[in-house]
């Protein structure tokens, strides 16, 4: 089999597969009598190593991503795989637009790392593409995007966290279990957690304020420009498919990455808002932000530490210190 793989440093955080353990997990997959003729590493994301894997007698490519070893995952980020395999019921209703899960496999048999086999959807990477229609196009993507944001928030979950679990009875649990979860993971990568350890007590005090949220609605965790696909061919962009549901949590949609970074700038992401709906402005609504606010900068930082890049890193620490100051 033909390998295209990605160099990198021995000490990176994200490994790669050789050729004999794609074509290992590709007869587990498909059946023995299955030939992988091809496979390209694609530099997709900082989490999983993907691969775009040729099979000999089929048409369609299909995607191959293998987890990282459990070993080097953080608590917060333990078997987030495993959580997107169990959200793929609860995202029904995007269907069209996500890859179809093939074959999974948790036993470690073939190699030390969790695995998912998806169909391969067609169409451009957006941060590639958008770049190709006039500035005014991009007000059609992200008025798109907003439509398809809406859709998941509108799905009524069981609990609250993720659908992997573990669930809890209320959101203030979640929330305060979460920004935990991440101080002891910096604190194990020998970073200070003491901030995001006062703003675990900031979400306690206000837990209140956090529970005013009743009702756990589906949130996408992780859905932006990086992670949406255009159609090749259309006049304006035309968003194709949409990928990478590992992040997802039963929560308040407010607490969204993508709300977040739709309203990060004043541009053509307010066209977001149009198909989406307006977001509650209460002032208890406002001081929630602020403690989601407080979660995103933690899981960035320890991110940054995972792809390690020292200079954001440290910059985390001042930005999170203004939103304490705010809670406070």
């Amino acid at each position: 089999m033909e390998l295209r793989a990605i160099e990198r440093e021995p000490d990176a955080f994200q490994r790669g597969l050789t050729a004999a353990q794609i074509e290992a997990i590709c007869r587990r997959a498909f059946g023995s009598g299955v030939v992988a003729v091809r496979a390209v590493e694609l530099g997709l994301g900082g989490y999983n190593s993907v691969y775009r894997v040729e099979l000999a007698g089929r048409n369609d490519a299909v995607i191959l991503r293998a987890a990282p070893r459990e070993e080097v995952q953080f608590g917060s980020e333990l078997h987030l795989m495993r959580n997107e395999y169990a959200s793929q019921p609860w995202l029904a209703a995007i269907a069209p637009l996500i890859p179809q899960v093939l074959a999974v496999d948790w036993s470690h048999d073939i190699v030390d790392r969790d695995w998912m086999i998806q169909t391969c959807l067609s169409g451009i990477p957006a941060p590639e593409h958008l770049g190709h229609y006039p500035r005014s196009g991009r007000t059609t993507f992200f008025r798109q995007l907003g439509a398809i944001t809406r859709t998941v928030h509108d799905v009524r979950g069981p609990h609250f966290g993720r659908p992997g679990g573990p669930s809890y009875a209320s959101w203030s649990e979640a929330v305060i279990a979460s920004f935990t979860q991440i101080a002891d993971d910096l604190e194990q990568a020998g970073l200070d957690g003491a901030d995001v350890r006062k703003a675990a007590e900031l979400a306690a005090a206000e837990r209140s304020t956090l529970d005013e949220v009743r009702e756990p609605r589906l949130l996408t965790g992780d859905l932006w420009t990086v992670n949406c696909l255009l159609d090749a061919d259309a006049p304006e962009p035309l968003i194709s498919g949409v990928l990478d549901f590992d992040r997802t949590e039963f929560g308040d949609p407010a607490a969204d990455w993508t709300i977040r970074m739709a309203q990060a700038k004043n541009d053509e992401r307010e066209a977001f808002w149009q198909s989406y709906g307006a977001l509650d402005l209460t002032p208890a609504a406002a001081h929630r932000a602020h403690i989601y606010e407080a979660r995103h900068l933690a899981a960035i930082r320890l991110e940054r530490h995972r792809l390690n890049n020292p200079k954001a890193l440290h910059e985390s620490y001042d930005a999170l210190a203004k939103v304490l100051a705010q809670l406070g």
